[in-house]
């Protein structure tokens, strides 16, 4: 294999047309995660988590959308700052009982409570209903987390 040094960068206008950039009109899915630090303890619960405790969290967050003329469905700084605003502002360093709605702090919980929050955010910020969330993953522990879809989410509750 061998490896060229690029002779002349690319140049909007010149050697790339606006019209070119977005390559494809499929909705996508993007990424990102995120890691808090929260403290919390369960009601109706007899083992350790029973009494205080902390995790690090991790949050994965996963959207979908089209691209718009930029060939960019949503930039990956408006994702973080949506995250850092709606959720992890509010429960980084924090015990979790006092921050969150009445609930048991279990991970099934919270990390319904997350979709909504990034779903609210994306409505009242206008990029619904192009940018959706199409799944919230929270980790409690690096090898147990619990997750919600959008299929789950607009899912009959009687099922």
């Amino acid at each position: 294999m061998t490896y060229e040094i690029p002779r002349q960068v690319q140049q909007l206008g010149e050697n790339i047309q606006e019209h070119q950039l977005r390559y494809h009109n499929r909705r996508v899915l993007v990424s990102k995660e995120f890691t808090f630090d929260s403290a919390h303890h369960l009601h109706l619960y007899e083992g350790k988590c029973k009494s205080l405790h902390g995790h690090t969290y991790k949050l994965q967050l996963i959207l979908s959308g089209k691209m718009d003329k930029r060939g960019i469905a949503i930039d990956f700084t408006d994702m973080k700052r949506i995250a850092k605003e709606r959720v992890l502002d509010k429960l980084d360093h924090r015990y979790l009982n006092e921050v969150l709605p009445p609930m048991n702090t279990t991970a099934e919980n919270m990390v319904v409570w997350m979709y909504e929050q990034i779903q609210l955010a994306l409505q009242e910020e206008g990029y619904a209903p192009n940018i959706r969330v199409e799944e919230a993953r929270l980790w409690e522990t690096p090898t147990s987390y619990a997750a919600v879809t959008r299929a789950l989410m607009e899912a009959n509750e009687d099922e």
